[in-house]
């Protein structure tokens, strides 16, 4: 018989709106010790230095992180034109300098090249793995090194407002995403250099801000509210994926690990196996000509 863990029993999301100043993982400490949950992870790492949803995922949602991960992020950050940072965010060096400042319009103008599928390269200070080290702690050493370029998604790309130097905007974008990267190229095609003095993050897959709590709001509401009351469904980061009714002998095969052998076609790819509003299991499905077999990879304990 398996050890008891410790701990509740919680299971769902948390949105809490990140504050500045702290790391996802200080955040995660926090709600952990605000849910004793039995078990907790975030989806998706914000910086100290930015601020916004971090959704935190508790008991069976740890399951489900995956796709909150790969789901669309919205950030709006500010750049300063004129500094280049080592960082490229506030917290590093000065490195370069220049005179020249855009224009409303200039800025406009060169968006849509940034939108797209498009080629970036990481900043030095990232927790990219160069040889099996962290790039930050390659970059602190001062040690030499390249990071190669990869492919990102950029849905959307617009310019909120214009201050003097500093330049406000939104971007939608993919997974691996780095906004100090397109800070920073964005200024240099503007012919001059730039670093984010400001990032908040407003959306990650289904969860807003309007979804979100601060670490106060979720202390009072630990002390005040049962679990039920604050922390959104499971199923919540899984809405885009096709669900399909099972019964309950059908949920206790799946339950068990076992393929379940269901009539007529169904969509290829993952299907969600619901038994009335209960989250069974994640299942890929194999088409045969009269049949779809559905085989659990993800199995849920409610």
């Amino acid at each position: 018989m398996g050890r008891k863990r410790k701990g509740n029993k919680v299971d769902g999301w948390l949105v809490i709106d990140k504050p500045l100043g702290m790391t996802s993982t200080q955040v995660v400490g926090k709600c952990r010790w605000v849910t004793k949950a039995q078990k907790i992870g975030h989806g998706g790492t914000l910086d100290p230095l930015a601020s916004g949803i971090l959704p935190i995922a508790c008991g069976e949602a740890t399951k489900t992180i995956p796709f909150i991960m790969d789901a669309r992020k919205i950030y709006v950050f500010t750049v300063t034109f004129g500094e280049s940072r080592s960082t490229d965010d506030a917290e590093g060096e000065i490195v370069a300098t220049s005179d020249h400042r855009p224009g409303a319009a200039d800025i406009t103008e060169v968006l849509p090249e940034f939108i797209g599928c498009i080629q970036q390269i990481p900043p030095a200070y990232s927790a990219i793995k160069i040889d099996g080290k962290r790039a930050y702690d390659l970059a602190r050493a001062g040690e030499d090194f390249e990071i190669k370029s990869r492919n990102v998604d950029i849905f959307d790309l617009k310019m909120l407002s214009l201050d003097g130097d500093q330049a406000t905007l939104q971007v939608t974008c993919g997974k691996g995403t780095y906004v100090r990267s397109l800070a920073r190229d964005l200024a240099l095609r503007l012919n001059t250099v730039g670093y984010v003095s400001f990032l908040r993050r407003t959306a990650v897959g289904p969860f807003d801000l309007a979804k979100s709590i601060s670490l106060e709001k979720l202390e009072e509401l630990g002390h005040s509210a049962p679990p039920e009351d604050w922390i959104l469904p499971v199923v919540t980061v899984l809405d885009d994926i096709l669900a399909l009714a099972v019964t309950e002998e059908q949920a206790t095969l799946l339950s068990h690990g076992q393929a379940l052998s269901v009539s007529g076609p169904i969509e290829s790819g993952i299907v969600r196996a619901m038994a009335g509003e209960r989250l069974v299991a994640l299942c890929e499905t194999d088409q045969n000509p009269d049949m779809t077999i559905l085989r659990p990879v993800r199995v849920f304990n409610f």
